[in-house]
């Protein structure tokens, strides 16, 4: 198995792994083939996948405001869980961002996503009660849930 950046060569085998995914939660703006170069191009050092006998089984999408770092659409093949998989792909994606001066970061889970949420829960991720997430769609979309 291989971790590597990902680019937008990988999309078709990302893509696929996030749809076969339960919990996942995407649109058909932000996680278009267009919408993920873009958020490739302005992160081009803090996406990561892993392969394995030429197949994608893993990826996080992490990105920064130069302040935080978010980590989204974070995923292992179902199959492939429990090989430690998951933390490598954290562990070089929090060194990528380490590198580039953020010193804090923030995971985002859907609250009826179960098996995400106890994977962050074991890694020290703790859910904020003083925040209020909040969001406004500025274009259309259409929202997939996995």
């Amino acid at each position: 198995m291989q971790i590597k950046k990902m680019t937008i060569a990988d999309y078709a085998g990302v893509y696929q792994l996030w749809l076969d995914t339960p919990g996942m939660g995407l649109n058909t703006v932000d996680d278009s083939e267009d919408g993920i170069a873009k958020y490739l191009r302005r992160n081009p050092e803090t996406c990561f996948v892993a392969e394995k006998d030429g197949e994608i089984v893993g990826v996080i999408l992490v990105g920064h405001d130069g302040r935080r770092g978010y980590i989204h659409h974070m995923a292992v093949k179902v199959s492939e869980r429990a090989q430690g998989i998951g933390t490598m792909l954290l562990d070089v994606s929090m060194a990528a961002l380490k590198n580039e001066g953020i010193s804090k970061v923030i995971s985002i889970v859907f609250k009826y996503n179960e098996i995400g949420n106890e994977y962050w829960e074991n890694r020290g991720y703790a859910v904020r009660e003083d925040l209020v997430y909040r969001d406004k769609l500025l274009v259309e979309m259409e929202r997939i849930d996995t």
